[in-house]
């Protein structure tokens, strides 16, 4: 055998083993099996802005080995390009999944877009010597604004403070702006006489001449009633004339 063939059979072994030695088996992923659901409260899978968001993960480790899940974490990407908008704020569990476990855990997130489609992905960290990520859910969901109530507290306690602020001010402005109203004077007749004479006809009845329209009508209803029940003096006086009279013809008769 030729000594530069022997020369290139050694170095291609060299290489070899440097290659092996060099670069390490790769570990596969542990078995784990991941099922994400939305809550019953949810059955459509909306998204609400301003809202906390769930989403339940069935998790079952059907692997022969035990693993750690570090942490359970999330991302929002574009519906069509599957380009990152924001990720999720990652949850940290350090949970130790043995052989054959099961077990569901919440997942909580928020969101601040548009109303409209987008993609969401929520995976598992896990660990076993090495770290794996595990992909739990990929889906396309649909974003949407909460619902207004007309009894929801903040809302009606954010009405009163605005119906307060805007009644204050038209008060205010009222009382800035608006004529103030004048007093009515009561008019004085100059005259006196105008106030002591009477309106009207005026009748003088009986001897001393009184006006009637100036005494009360209960006093000259009682008036009436005398005259017609008992004599006056003047009657009186013309009855005495009378009866004198008489005794005088009597008396001549004699």
């Amino acid at each position: 055998m030729r000594p530069f063939a022997i020369f290139q059979s050694a170095f291609a072994l060299a290489s070899l083993l440097y290659s092996v030695s060099a670069s390490p088996l790769e570990v596969s992923p542990p078995e784990i099996e991941v099922e994400a659901v939305f809550p019953e409260s949810n059955p459509f899978g909306h998204i609400v802005n301003g809202e906390r968001n769930q989403i339940l993960l069935a998790i079952e480790n059907k692997s022969d080995r035990n693993v750690t899940l570090q942490s359970i974490a999330g991302s929002f990407h574009h519906p069509e390009t599957n380009g990152l908008l924001r990720n999720t704020t990652a949850l940290n569990y350090g949970l130790r999944l043995i052989e054959g476990a099961k077990l569901q855990l919440p997942y909580t997130f928020h969101s601040e877009f548009k109303p409209g489609d987008i993609r969401l992905n929520v995976w598992l960290d896990v660990t076993e010597d090495e770290n794996f990520r595990i992909m739990a859910y990929d889906s396309i969901v649909t974003v949407v604004e909460p619902e207004a109530s007309w009894f929801d507290f903040k809302l009606i306690s954010t009405y009163l403070i605005v119906a307060g602020l805007l009644g204050g001010g038209a008060y205010y402005a009222y009382l800035a702006y608006a004529p103030q109203p004048k007093k009515q004077r009561k008019r004085v007749n100059a005259n006196p006489s105008e106030v002591s004479s009477p309106v009207g006809t005026v009748t003088a009845t009986g001897a001393g001449g009184y006006q009637e329209e100036w005494i009360p009508a209960h006093h000259l209803k009682k008036g009436k009633g005398k005259k017609t029940g008992a004599l006056s003096s003047g009657d009186e006086f013309s009855g005495a004339e009378t009866s004198g009279n008489e005794g005088r013809k009597r008396k001549g008769r004699k």
